[in-house]
């Protein structure tokens, strides 16, 4: 993958994440391809595209995630097992943290 078309799907999976959180109420501000959830209590989470890595990367809770497009570029996959799906790696660790069942829609 290019890094023109890595930075397309990357932009826009991002984008709409933080859509989704901004309908759940959930503080998130996007900037220059750094996602950044913010609590009242407790450090913030992070999900950032990684141009040189071709990867977008998830920090929260004292573990990191890399996430790697799939070869049709609509999912972001771990690459370490379980092989989480972004939005489902990052709806399980919020759900935990804000202690309420949280459910991130879809695909880049």
């Amino acid at each position: 993958m290019d890094e023109a078309h890595f930075d397309l799907l990357a932009d826009k999976t991002l984008r709409n994440l933080r859509d989704a959180l901004d309908a759940l109420d959930i503080e998130a501000e996007l900037e220059l391809g750094v996602l950044k959830i913010s609590f009242e209590e407790g450090p913030d989470y992070v999900v950032n595209s990684h141009r040189a890595a071709r990867q977008i990367w998830m920090a929260a809770e004292r573990a990191a995630w890399h996430f790697d497009p799939t070869e049709d570029g609509t999912r972001w996959v771990s690459n370490k097992p379980p092989h989480e799906e972004l939005h489902d790696a990052l709806a399980m660790v919020l759900s935990k943290k804000l202690g309420r069942s949280i459910t991130l829609g879809g695909t880049s």
